[in-house]
């Protein structure tokens, strides 16, 4: 469904330099690809990229075998999905004009929405656990509440492919785990997500693929069980962790 062609995304501040060289790799649908590495890696930077917003220096990124650059905007906006990290909203809006802002990829010019863009809407608020926030202003919210409303808006956009930049940031620890069961079950149903991730114990729980980034165009990709191991974590992070089993799952602590 999703794939990276020796993709090469340069270092914004030093040119000559890549954060990523040659990246190839592919998502199908019922994936789930958990994107790791430190701060300054290029997480962002490269799920921009994914996304079409920013020209990589190098390669093609395909969507169903399809070069990216050559989906029209608004068909590329009903198939693939982008939360971004810092998103502020620009006027004053409630919870509810916000998450209806996602249905927008699948009307035409000059036209409203329906019900069927309310009752997604709806979907998605109460999957984001927002139920009952319809009518509250978006600036009365708190962050954790704020950034559920952004998952909703892009959740009712009900892309086949969501890409994902921090997606658990303000978020508490029940509305996080909320959040990666949600996104557990859309690709158990045949969707596909790649969100970037700082807690690797949370993704080899939910993840069936991982992705790290090391910052100097080094890259590691594969089978989530396989990837997400303390000796290539340790060196990714830049410190000692070991691999511990909780209830059946590895969580990785520092020693």
């Amino acid at each position: 469904m999703f794939s990276v062609h020796d993709l090469t995304i340069p270092h914004p501040g030093r040119p000559g330099q890549a954060l990523v060289t040659e990246l190839r790799c592919e998502v199908g649908a019922g994936q789930l690809l958990a994107v790791l590495g430190c701060n300054g890696a290029g997480k962002t930077l490269t799920l921009q990229t994914l996304a079409g917003l920013r020209a990589p220096a190098d390669g093609e990124i395909r969507l169903d075998g399809r070069a990216l650059a050559a989906w029209p905007a608004r068909e590329r906006a009903r198939h693939l999905g982008l939360l971004a990290q810092g998103e502020e909203e620009a006027f004053p809006a409630t919870v509810m004009e916000c998450t209806l802002a996602g249905r927008h990829p699948h009307l035409g010019f000059w036209s409203w929405e329906g019900e069927a863009d309310e009752v997604a809407a709806n979907a998605a608020l109460m999957a984001c656990d927002l139920a009952g926030f319809e009518a509250r202003e978006v600036h009365t919210l708190s962050g954790g509440e704020r950034r559920r409303t952004q998952l909703a808006t892009v959740l009712a956009q009900d892309p086949r492919v969501l890409l994902l930049d921090e997606p658990l940031n303000h978020l508490d620890p029940r509305h996080q785990r909320q959040l990666l069961q949600l996104l557990r079950e859309r690709v158990d149903r045949g969707g596909s997500v790649i969100a970037t991730l700082h807690d690797a114990s949370a993704a080899a729980r939910y993840a069936d693929l991982a992705l790290l980034l090391y910052g100097d165009g080094r890259w590691d990709f594969g089978a989530a069980a396989e990837v997400l191991e303390a000796g290539r974590l340790s060196a990714l992070y830049g410190v000692p962790l070991q691999t511990h089993c909780v209830n059946g799952y590895p969580v990785f602590i520092e020693t």
